[in-house]
This record gives C-alpha cells, sequence and structure tokens, in this order.
C-alpha cells in the first residue's frame, strides 16, 4: 500500500513485511511483548492489570524514548491481524482490565481489522503519542472505548529537536479534539476502572519545565473537564541523550522541577494522576521478549 496514516503523509511504499517510510515498518503488525501490565494509571491496571500489546516501529523519533530498542532499533515479531486477534483473547481469559494497543498508528489498519475479527468484552485503550493524523482516528471510531495520548510538547521547536515531529502541538490537539468526540467524558465502573474517556498524558522533561506549564495551559483552555491529565516525573535518560546536543536532558528531572509542574496543574484544576519520583527507575522498563 501507499501509505499516509499519520501526519508526516510520506506516501511510503509498504509491503506485508517492509516499508520505506518514517516507521520503516510493513503492514503486518511487529509486535515487542504482550503480557498483563501494572505500571499504567491505577484507573487502566487496577489490580488484575492492563493487557498491553507493545507494537514496534513509531512514527517518532524521541531520543529519550524508554522503549528505545523497540521504537527505534524495531526489535520484534511480525505477525498477523488473526494472531493479533488471538492475542487479545489470550489477555482477555488471564483476567485483565482492558486491551491495551501501545504505539499503533503505523499499524492502524491492522488493528482495525484485528478487532473485527475479535472484540473482547472488555474496553479497548488506545495508547499513543499523540502525533497521531483525525483520519487515522476515525477508522477506530466504535472501536476504541478509551484513549490514552501523549501530549509532549507546547513548542514545536522542541517537538522537532527531541522527536523529529513538526507540527506536533496543532497534530496532537486536533487528534485530541477527535478522541474526546467518540468516546465522551471519563466513565468509571463501580470499582473505579475506567471504561470510557480520554486521559492525556505528560512527561516532564529536565530543564523543560516552561514546556509543561506551557501544556497544562493548552489542555485547560481547549479541553477543560473532558479528558483527565496524567502528570509523569518518569523520565530515565535513555535513548540518545548521552549525545552532547541533548545535554540538557541527560538526567533525571529534580524534586524542585516535579513540584513547581504539579502546583500548576493543581493551581489550574486539572483533574487526574500524578507519579512518585520513585518510578523514574529502569526496573519498570518492561523486557521485550514478546510474551513477557
Amino acid at each position: 500500500m501507499i501509505c499516509n496514516l499519520c501526519p508526516r503523509k510520506c506516501g511510503a511504499v509498504r509491503t506485508a513485511h517492509s516499508g520505506n517510510g518514517f516507521c520503516k515498518m510493513g503492514e503486518l503488525p511487529v509486535v515487542a511483548r504482550v503480557a498483563p501490565h501494572y505500571g499504567e494509571e491505577p484507573c487502566i491496571s487496577g489490580t488484575k492489570g492492563s493487557g498491553t500489546v507493545f507494537f514496534s516501529g513509531c512514527t517518532m523519533r524521541c531520543v529519550y524514548c524508554q522503549n528505545y530498542e523497540i521504537s527505534n532499533e524495531d526489535s520484534g515479531r511480525t505477525i498477523t491481524p488473526e494472531r493479533l486477534a488471538e492475542c487479545y483473547k489470550e489477555l482477555e481469559d488471564k483476567g485483565v482490565h482492558n486491551i491495551n494497543l501501545v504505539t499503533a498508528d503505523h499499524f492502524a489498519h491492522a488493528v482495525v481489522k484485528s478487532l473485527e475479527i475479535y472484540k473482547p468484552r472488555i474496553p479497548i485503550v488506545y495508547n499513543c503519542s499523540g502525533y497521531t493524523s483525525p483520519k487515522t482516528l476515525s477508522m477506530l471510531d466504535g472501536l476504541v472505548d478509551i484513549y490514552l495520548p501523549d501530549f509532549k510538547y507546547a513548542d514545536d521547536f522542541l517537538a522537532v529537536k527531541y522527536s523529529s515531529a513538526p507540527n506536533y502541538v496543532n497534530t496532537a490537539i486536533a487528534a485530541i479534539h477527535e478522541m474526546t468526540f467518540q468516546v465522551g467524558l471519563p466513565q468509571f465502573d463501580d470499582d473505579g476502572i475506567m471504561k470510557k474517556g480520554v486521559i492525556v498524558r505528560h512527561l516532564i522533561l529536565p530543564a523543560h519545565t516552561k514546556n509543561s506549564l506551557e501544556v497544562l495551559d493548552i489542555v485547560k483552555r481547549r479541553f477543560g473537564d473532558q479528558v483527565l491529565l496524567s502528570l509523569m516525573c518518569q523520565y530515565i535518560p535513555m535513548g540518545k541523550v548521552s549525545d552532547k546536543e541533548f545535554s540538557r536532558i541527560n538526567r533525571k528531572i529534580t524534586r524542585r522541577e516535579y513540584d513547581k509542574v504539579k502546583l500548576e496543574m493543581m493551581r489550574l484544576g486539572i483533574d487526574g494522576f500524578t507519579q512518585e519520583l520513585s518510578s523514574a527507575d529502569e526496573s519498570y522498563v518492561p523486557e521485550w521478549d514478546f510474551e513477557g
């Protein structure tokens, strides 16, 4: 196929097993891990875990990516949409709260096909970078129950520098608007587990609290109470941040940086989740062994 799934619209030629686009992937999904995951927001992981499917490749190139091995080095196992549907069933049988599709934008066609083959009885979570085309999201309307997008940057210069993602800000805003249109306000069951809605994630970068404060302002002004915010302090220096040009972010964030952003979240009255600084630990990064 000629691919224009992501905002880059690079017109890449993608066959079943190869592609010459930015994501470097073919049409068939490449999966690095299928397993219950307990490190998501409390309303996603709950007590039984979130049934995560981690896809390889990405439409961004974040130099600090904690999943660098699979997002940039493309390790993983190629499977069919039929096998992907079986993965959902296997996770569902383990009793997880939901099926969590992590970084699947570039495999959207295969995801749609897999969900047409088997739609689990539990919620489908679509976990993405925020650098997502609303047109691609429209393919998922009625199939996805919960959206979990990042909102990484309020400044396109930073988006290009750290993630090779031009026009990130307007793209993320448009994508999140489409997500809220599809799934509506957050809904929870009697145990506090999310059934529908949008949680916007923001990872604080070291030495970039100004960016974080501006992201909070955008989220408040643009989306108000339509979304929840997950403020994350789990940044670990990984990927390419040891390169001289990225030296400003070659450290963990400080308590002062985190408190500054968290206090602004509280001042703005944004509802959502925060983390403990102890979450910035490499032990939380999964093993990429397909089945976990």
